[in-house]
């Protein structure tokens, strides 16, 4: 690997085309895609981008699962300067139009149905004003332009137009916005630039040690930086041979390591404890798997060692992150042991600061609890025409507050023991209440809503709503989670809902969320 990557993203993609050429980028079905192929398609798109208006700081929206097409229309953008806003493709419609709205997203690129959702229908009684193209990326659907009709826009474009166009691009330039839901109640535009996207993930690649001979099976969703930043994006950098799933199905899957020689599988906890579990395990081979990284929920020494033994991981590693730190704060060592890789998320990346504080700023002695913060290169721009939360979030001296509680050891590893806003996370997606509660209010006949997390044999936790009524009105907990499946993403969805006369308050008029878990534990028991 050269000793200096380039600074953008288009530069990466030809950079990568010229040290990896013939060696495999994609493959998606029977789409196969070289690294030298992947950079023609890349200024393709960028030239159909051009073509269809998109320039220099536009954004672009793509609500679509890990197809192919994603990665395309994802560099393509890029290529021509416009900002990448992905969307989860488990948002309903408001929540994506509210996504398109704040962002000003001007195209996007998405599918005619998954897993029975059809995205544009969905968008159709939404207000989008800058909104001014939709493309299908796969299938046909009303209102949109097929991606075939799109890319043939190209043709219009001279290839040198677009070099000059690539070439104007600067490290410093956005990369890309990712939305977070944050305690305010409404989800907040992380902004981040070329630079210091490639730099993080160039580091996180080298320390879990993804390789040019990878065939790096990408299960965790495009739309989070775990998929996108740690998924392709790391692949690029090192050369890496990219197999997105569509969905997760674990005889799928299994059968896929077989015959893709997968060595490489990031995600949850819970899709190794799946493998482990897969009563026709000893069926296929699995000998190919060599690097496994997860994080979002804890791991157990039992699970590392049978990952390593049972499974066959050389390496096996964890890592902690936050959207507003490009996705990387931590990681784990390959050298370090099963209790280490257990017990902590690892210490700071190359390059980056890390430091518990107590309540006032002040840094805490090891093994004592305090907030985690970070300083480095990682470090977002700040919130998206939001001031007032990038201050309260990153200090005058550039120190991100991530808000989660830890402990950090002598040798700098951190272990997270808490959330400070009050997040709990639902098979590996971080949930926050004071959006749900935001939603919860929005239904007529609620007056007030408090929503916990609670814990779930299979997704860790779950979000448990408690209600009170407006006056005079008639609602019963069926339908409060019988509304919420229409109206938010699945796994923000209460399981369970209580209605109650009053919630429990401070003199402050706060609620108190440790009595409602009090009161949820005695109910659940």
């Amino acid at each position: 690997m050269s000793s200096a990557l380039p600074t953008t993203l288009p530069a990466l993609v030809a950079d990568a085309a010229r040290r990896f050429g013939a060696r495999p980028a994609i493959t998606d079905g029977d789409t196969r895609l070289t690294y030298a192929e992947l950079d023609q398609w890349r200024r393709r798109s960028a030239r159909a981008c051009m073509a269809a208006g998109i320039a220099h700081g536009d954004r672009i929206a793509i609500w679509a699962p890990n197809v192919h097409e994603w990665i395309l229309a994802a560099i393509g953008a890029q290529s021509v300067g416009a900002v990448l806003v992905p969307l989860n493709t488990r948002l309903k419609g408001p929540e994506a139009a509210y996504i398109l709205r704040a962002s000003g997203a001007k195209a996007l690129f998405t599918v005619d149905e998954f897993l029975g959702v059809n995205y544009p229908e969905l968008l159709k009684d939404e207000a989008l004003p800058s909104l001014a193209l939709t493309v299908c990326l796969r299938g046909e659907a009303a209102g949109t332009m097929p991606w075939s009709d799109f890319l043939d826009g190209a043709d219009a474009i001279d290839e040198s137009q677009q070099l000059a166009c690539e070439t104007a691009i600067t490290g410093d330039d956005v990369l890309d916005i990712l939305f977070t839901s944050g305690t305010t109640g409404n989800p907040k535009g992380v902004i981040t630039l070329h630079a210091q996207n490639i730099r993080t993930f160039a580091e996180w690649s080298g320390t879990v040690g993804l390789r040019e001979d990878d065939n790096y099976l990408i299960i965790n969703p495009f739309f989070h930086s775990f998929g996108y930043k740690a998924g392709w994006l790391a692949a690029m950098i090192r050369g890496a041979h990219i197999l997105p799933v569509l969905s997760f199905d674990l005889n799928a899957v299994v059968a896929q390591i077989e015959r893709d020689r997968i060595t490489m599988i990031p995600g949850p906890p819970t899709i190794y404890q799946s493998l482990l579990a897969y009563p026709q395990r000893d069926a296929f081979d699995l000998s190919s798997l060599r690097l496994a990284v997860t994080g979002a929920a804890p791991v157990p020494v039992k699970l590392v060692e049978d990952m390593r033994e049972v499974l066959g991981f050389e390496v096996v590693v964890t890592a902690y992150g936050l959207t507003e730190s490009c996705g990387v704060v931590t990681l784990c060592r390959a050298e370090d042991s099963p209790e280490r890789i257990s017990h902590s998320s690892g210490r700071a990346m190359n390059g980056v600061e890390v430091k518990l504080v107590d309540a006032n700023g002040e840094t805490v002695p090891a093994g004592t609890e305090g907030e985690i913060w970070c300083r480095g290169f990682n470090v977002m721009q700040g919130y998206l025409d939001n001031p007032e939360e990038t201050a309260k979030a990153v200090t005058g001296e550039g120190w991100l507050k991530t808000g989660d509680v830890g402990v950090m050891d002598e040798d700098g590893y951190v272990r997270i023991t808490d959330r400070i806003k009050d997040m709990f996370i639902v098979g590996g997606f971080n949930c926050y209440p004071a959006e749900i509660e935001n939603a919860l209010c929005s239904k007529p006949g609620v007056a007030r809503a408090a929503v916990i997390g609670v814990p779930d044999e299979r997704l860790g936790e779950v979000a448990r709503a408690y209600i009170v009524a407006a006056p005079e009105a008639s609602i019963s907990a069926e339908e409060i989670v019988a509304w919420s499946r229409q109206n938010m993403a699945n796994y923000k969805v209460p399981r369970t809902a209580v209605i109650v006369d009053e919630l429990p308050m401070n003199a402050g008029g706060k609620v108190l969320k440790g009595q409602l878990r009090e009161r949820a534990a005695r109910e659940m028991a």
